[in-house]
């Protein structure tokens, strides 16, 4: 019995992958986060029991899954996105090994990829950003010392920041310092998803732009250079005359 934490992708149930989806169409327990995690991922399953966990403390879920391993079945544990980042599934794993259950993690489309593709953009480009930070703003859940967004923004590379689009004039206030007034941003609602949405513009103007749309929850906001230049070099993979492995 195996319990495998499935990154089901932003939205889009075609984003999920192919081991994903073959797990779910054969685990006998699905356990999927129905906030963020369409139904249609579940297309095709053939299990006995399927639980949305947006009903459910942490408590209820691992006496589901103690149920499971009880009975030898496996779990389909779904969540959006990658599990991996801000999926809380650190306290799941935390009692399954307590309780020595066996786990897998299936990664998933990140929201950060499915936003970056949707303004046909690359998130590190030559000479602008190498680096892309993926955090989230304090609002219950303090940041650990040195990971304020203000000391964030002091590398200049590209940002993706989680959690924060209600709190988008305080998050300006703090990127302002280091990326400038003209530095552009985004601000991406429900990315893949059917109603999905977004907007465009600079620090300085990005806040009236999201309030005329109205965005107040799942929205991820991206921030730096890479989205507005076309002045950086070619990477040295497809430059001519530059030899590597494949082409000497």
């Amino acid at each position: 019995m195996t319990v495998y934490f499935i990154g089901a992708g932003p939205g889009d149930p075609e984003l999920i992958t192919v081991k994903g989806q073959r797990l779910i169409r054969r685990c006998p327990v699905i356990i999927y986060a129905g906030s963020l995690v369409p139904t249609a991922v579940l297309e095709g399953h053939c299990a006995e029991t399927v639980v949305n966990s947006a009903e459910l403390h942490l408590e209820q879920i691992i006496d589901l899954i103690k149920t499971a391993h009880a009975k030898g079945q496996d779990v389909a544990r779904v969540h959006s996105g990658d599990p991996s980042l801000y999926g809380a599934i650190g306290e799941q794993i935390r009692h399954l090994r307590e309780l020595d259950i066996p786990f897998e993690i299936i990664p998933g489309v990140t929201a950060t990829a499915a936003c970056a593709a949707l303004l046909g953009a690359e998130l590190t480009l030559p000479d602008i950003s190498q680096s892309v930070i993926l955090t989230r703003y304090a609002d219950k859940t303090a940041m650990p010392a040195g990971e304020e967004l203000g000391n964030l923004a002091q590398h200049g590379a590209t940002m993706a920041i989680h959690l924060g689009v209600n709190h988008l004039e305080k998050i300006l206030a703090e990127l302002l310092p280091h990326y400038g007034a003209d530095c552009p941003i985004a601000v991406i609602h429900r990315a893949t998803w059917p109603d999905q949405d977004w907007v465009t513009g600079t620090l300085e103007d990005i806040a009236e732009k999201v309030a005329a749309k109205g965005f107040r929850r799942t929205a991820l906001i991206l921030v730096g250079r890479v989205l507005g230049s076309d002045h950086f070099s070619e990477s040295s993979l497809y430059r001519a005359g530059h030899a590597h492995l494949y082409r000497p």
